[in-house]
């Protein structure tokens, strides 16, 4: 081997390579799928204005989807995404300081998309309740009521996930394809429908970006300045927009990943934008600023049947099927990649000696079954909170803030190891650039999230989720435990239990 050539030090997930870029594109499309819901709420919230800001937030996510392909490609037998690359960037430089890098990355990932399952499911449910006519009887398990069918729908639906995920990678995929194409052909066509019907679209409602009363984009709102509101908004939006880093995944199981990481990654960012903008633009032109000022538009269902039958014309109870069973499939892709995808990164974290032995176990099949049987029952339990405000408020502690020495791992192993083989290279000023997205992506973090739990009239926040906020904060803290159960514990019993090394005789 050439002398300038360099080797990362890492250990593979072990996982079976059963899938190629369509699968890592297709199971994580979960993320981006997400628009259905954060769409809505940004603009009821910001009225045209929540245009600029979506879109740039969206562009981070394909720059963070960006920096993922490199380091994916360099590392192909790492599982479970985007906290799996941090340990081997600062192994070797800090190798005491790594293993809590590690640990607490790739918990706090887990913390932003497990609850993700219990909290579409609840949605989905909602949207059952009502096609159905169910009964909407209710108890307070907690804080928030929740009704008795949305409990029983929501427990059955996490429970009837866990099988396509047990069964593998191939059945995973060919799973996911299905929900995708039936949750985002129509969702692409709703986004650029008024192409069709161009009388229905208005450009003046978008452009100067004013807010809902009526206000320019630079003006204050709930009570904060502009800069300070939008960090705010942002930081609801990085638990949605950047989440189509989901395809990361999934690399470590494709057959060619090295190839197959650059192009899901890229794919996913490129789609990711273009959906995450359109939509927004789409509700802004058709339905106007004003109208959506309307509280009830907030709910996904209410604001598509809305925007569709003003684009078409039509209306009634075929349109009102024919969304909620869009929504329905679309957030059942999520919850299913909620279950899937953060599993393998507590897997990857197992192996890697921070985490409970438990969770390196894989079935017949080749995935994580442990660990994604420990998602399963996390989600159900989370259930009982009743609520999805409760469930983001506390699911975002944990999301944005794993990214955050990720891209300061993408900077140290361009500037310290640059002669490690990368089969998809982004340019050397690309290292720079991470660091600023990390810098952005802290400040969101820590202050974003701070002021928009706050906001007495946000639609998914509030001075009573604060509370929520701050479990969030205890159940991120209890990585520590964990870590210690597998220092102090499982490795002193497992190297007494290990038989000892075969000492060589004399002469042999």
């Amino acid at each position: 081997m050439a002398p300038d050539v360099d080797e990362l030090d890492y250990a593979g997930g072990g996982l079976k390579q059963e899938t190629n870029w369509w699968g890592a594109f297709v199971i994580g499309l979960a993320g981006t799928i997400l628009v259905t819901g954060i769409a809505p709420v940004m603009v009821t919230s910001l009225g045209a204005a929540a245009i600029p800001v979506t879109f740039i937030i969206t562009c981070t996510g394909w720059l963070l989807c960006l920096f993922l392909a490199e380091l994916s490609a360099m590392m192909p037998e790492r599982t479970g995404g985007s906290p799996s690359y941090a340990y081997p960037a600062y192994k070797q430089r800090w190798p005491r300081g790594a293993e809590h890098v590690n640990g607490f990355t790739a918990w706090a990932y887990w913390l932003g998309w497990f609850p993700v399952a219990p909290l579409n499911m609840i949605l989905a449910s909602f949207y059952l309740v009502d096609r159905f006519h169910l009964s909407t009887a209710s108890f307070t398990p907690i804080h928030t009521p929740i009704a008795w069918w949305t409990l029983g729908i929501s427990i059955v639906g996490i429970l009837l996930l866990f099988i396509p995920a047990y069964l593998g990678i191939r059945f995973g995929t060919l799973f996911a394809t299905a929900l995708a194409l039936l949750s985002m052909i129509p969702m692409t066509f709703l986004a650029i429908a008024w192409i069709f019907r161009p009388s229905t679209a208005h450009a003046g409602q978008v452009f100067h970006f004013h807010q809902i009363d009526g206000s320019g984009l630079f003006s204050s709102a709930f009570g904060h300045g502009w800069l300070t509101i939008y960090i705010a908004f942002a930081f609801l939006l990085t638990w949605n927009v950047i989440a189509m880093e989901a395809a990361a995944c999934y690399i470590g199981e494709c057959k060619d990943p090295a190839r197959d990481a650059k192009i899901a990654l890229n794919l996913e960012g490129g789609y990711g934008v273009f959906i995450y903008t359109m939509v927004p633009v789409a509700f802004v032109l058709v339905l106007g600023v004003k109208a959506l000022g309307n509280p009830a538009l907030v709910d996904p269902k209410t604001i598509f049947v809305r925007f569709a039958g003003k684009v078409f014309s039509t209306g009634g109870n075929v349109l009102n099927w024919l969304i909620a069973v869009m929504l329905i499939v679309a957030l059942v892709l999520s919850a299913l990649n909620a279950i899937m995808g953060c599993a393998r990164s507590l897997h990857q974290m197992s192996v890697d000696g921070q985490f409970p032995r438990f969770f390196q176990h894989t079935n017949k099949h080749g995935v994580p079954d442990r660990a994604m049987l420990f998602n399963v029952a996390f989600s159900l339990a989370l259930v009982f909170t009743g609520g999805a405000v409760e469930i983001y408020s506390l699911s975002n502690v944990g999301y944005t803030i794993s990214f955050v020495p990720v891209l300061i791992g993408y900077f140290l192993l361009r500037k310290y190891r640059p002669n490690v083989n990368r089969p998809f290279r982004l340019p050397e000023w690309m290292k720079y650039v991470a660091l600023a997205l990390a810098a952005l992506f802290f400040v969101i973090w820590i202050y974003g999230g701070l002021v928009y739990t706050s906001l007495p009239n946000s639609s998914l926040g509030g001075a009573n989720t604060r509370v929520y906020y701050f479990i969030g904060w205890g159940i991120l803290l209890s990585y520590l435990p964990l870590y210690w159960y597998r220092k102090k514990v499982e490795d002193p019993k497992y190297a007494e239990e290990a038989p000892p090394a075969a000492i060589p005789s004399p002469g042999s």
